[in-house]
């Protein structure tokens, strides 16, 4: 959070001069990056994660929770930092957790959790949440990728589908595709759960809509519009014309 805070002499001005400063606080963010953007990763790949940040003055840094530490930052005895990016060389298992990024001032940002695998099969799968009515393709991947490879899909432990091309593109996902994923390819074996989240689309307003024109009137509403106009407008004529002649024919004197 970046604060700028004055100080007066008198006491009611410094008061105000604090409280307008605390309401007009902005809080800076960043969101979390990883490449490449997997949630599951083998063994002695390279992964690099940045804070994409609004404010490069906030100090935002790598942190994690690991099998290993607890909020420890990128340097501390895991990746290399370069500024608000962080890389792991050779990630191993020991690496899998929660990481994010945090600011000196403790703000945080989206968290991401990526697993490290010793296993022969991963599911590369979003990092990040799916908006609602995008398209989402999750590949189920080896370490030496044979050609042809057929791969099953599995939702919260039900089959859903099995893809000879070894990947499977859900269309305009739904709250309802929200769910644990894996996959799993014959004599080569399982992939690690992973969790995929969908999220509403924002709400926009757009300009109102504008009316649509009145129907266009026939010839006989017309001569039956003429002639109520002409009921209602005789009445008056004629009440004024009498109103006004009897004023002129008014008896004179008190």
């Amino acid at each position: 959070m970046s604060c700028c805070i004055t100080t007066s002499n008198q006491p009611e001005c410094r008061f105000s001069s604090v409280l307008t400063s605390l309401l007009s606080c902005t809080t800076n963010q960043a969101s979390l990056t990883v490449s490449p953007s997997s949630s599951q990763l083998f063994e002695e790949e390279s992964v690099s994660l940045s804070c994409e940040e609004d404010d490069s003055s906030a100090g935002w840094t790598l942190r994690r929770n690991s099998t290993r530490e607890t909020r420890t930052q990128c340097g501390a005895g895991w990746g290399r930092s370069a500024g608000s990016s962080c890389k792991i060389s050779h990630i191993d298992r020991l690496d899998s957790g929660v990481y994010w990024c945090e600011s000196r001032e403790g703000a945080t940002s989206n968290t991401i959790n990526i697993t490290v695998t010793g296993g022969p099969v991963i599911l590369q799968s979003p990092v990040l949440p799916v908006m609602e009515g995008h398209d989402v393709t999750l590949h189920c991947k080896t370490e030496t990728p044979p050609s042809d490879l057929t791969a099953a899909f599995y939702k919260d432990g039900s089959l859903i589908s099995t893809e000879p091309t070894g990947h499977m593109t859900i269309r305009h996902v739904s709250k309802s595709d929200e769910g644990l994923y894996k996959c799993h390819i014959s004599r080569h074996g399982e992939s690690p759960p992973s969790w995929i989240s969908v999220t509403g689309k924002p709400t926009t307003t757009g300009p109102p809509t504008s009316a649509a024109p009145p129907p266009a009137s026939s010839p006989l509403q017309l001569v039956f519009r003429l002639v109520c106009h002409l009921v209602v407008f005789c009445p008056y004529c004629i009440s004024t014309v009498l109103m006004v002649s009897l004023y002129q024919h008014r008896p004179t004197g008190n």
